[in-house]
């Protein structure tokens, strides 16, 4: 069986309405990057030097990563000879098979929630990657899955970001713990952990600040704030989730090897997703990070906000191959019946 036909069929088994998610929201990705891969197959035919490079340059540009495109066409040159590939369109189901390999790594994504009572989960990344919007969307869809969710305006910091979660909290149907403005985060956290334990809450998200105005390092003021949860919640917070923006591509996996040294990161969000043509940031943050992408913005909806799942965006990028490759099988099959 073709990798493309399991790959359909493993996805059969999701939900359309996510396969639809990942396809509509990568569309720019695919057009920018499968397009042209396509599109150098079909001039190119024969495989030579000169594929090789134009492949490597196509998956640069899609923001792979240097490291990550040069370790791929190494693989690329040895399946070739290993099997004696000589036609160019027989390499697309080996990039893709490949690129479905390093996106999976070995972690489980899915958010890490306390067995035995509330679930912290704290946000950090810089101001203007999405932080808020994402915030308010995974409240949602734990409200949707009828959990009890709490928020903390941890952000005290940048002008209008509590009244940016609060309109994301009423949104959402979820209450947000508050200060006012210029208070200190942590005791924000405090006042959030001692409401989420009297309203018996299952969920608790704390929003924290991307930078600060005053002269005191931010990694100081987050380690306040574990220390504050830790005191009240042993064990807590359950998931530290770094938010990058995608359209930022190369300047995303810098920031978060930059902020995931130091701040306990335990995975990541990657906003945007449907705003950029270099969605192969995806790929080389996986590689180059030992961190897991837990979810993915789709788009602007409540529901855009997506857990990552490696065969469904694999699936949405190269949707338009395997259709051709079904179409090509159906032609052969009614030729033979006619036969």
């Amino acid at each position: 069986m073709s990798f493309f036909k399991k790959l359909k069929e493993s996805i059969s088994s999701k939900t359309e309405s996510v396969t639809k998610q990942f396809r509509e929201g990568l569309e720019k990705t695919r057009k920018g990057f499968v397009e042209k891969v396509t599109d150098l197959m079909v001039r190119r035919k024969k495989i030579d030097e000169e594929l090789y490079e134009e492949l490597e340059e196509i998956l640069i540009g899609a923001d792979v990563g240097v490291n990550t495109v040069m370790d791929l066409i190494e693989d690329l040159r040895a399946e070739v000879k290993k099997q004696r590939i000589e036609d160019a369109s027989e390499l697309q189901p080996i990039l893709s098979q490949k690129l479905m390999e390093l996106l999976r790594g070995d972690d489980d994504n899915a958010i890490r929630m306390n067995p035995d009572g509330i679930t912290v989960i704290l946000f950090v990344g810089v101001n203007g990657v999405g932080k808020t919007t994402t915030i308010g969307k995974m409240a949602h869809r734990f409200k949707q899955e009828g959990k009890k969710v709490l928020l903390a305006a941890g952000d005290t910091f940048r002008a209008g970001a509590i009244e940016q979660l609060e309109v994301w909290g009423q949104r959402a149907g979820v209450e947000v713990i508050k200060q006012h403005a210029g208070s200190d985060p942590a005791a924000v956290m405090f006042d959030a952990v001692q409401a989420a334990k009297q309203r018996q809450a299952d969920v608790l998200i704390c929003d924290t600040a991307g930078r600060l105005q005053n002269k005191s390092n931010l990694m100081e003021e987050l380690n306040k704030i574990f220390r504050v949860i830790q005191r009240e919640i042993p064990g807590a917070p359950h998931e530290v989730l770094m938010v990058l923006d995608a359209t930022t591509g190369q300047n995303a996996l810098n920031q978060a090897k930059l902020f995931g040294e130091k701040s306990g990161v335990t995975g990541l969000v990657l906003t945007k997703l449907d705003g950029t043509a270099k969605g192969g940031i995806v790929v080389a943050i996986r590689q180059e990070l030992n961190l897991p992408v837990k979810f993915v913005g789709l788009g602007e909806k409540m529901e855009d906000l997506q857990p990552f799942d490696s065969q469904q965006f694999v699936h949405a990028l190269f949707a338009g191959l395997i259709q051709e490759e079904e179409q090509g099988n159906e032609n052969e099959e009614s030729n033979e019946s006619d036969l």
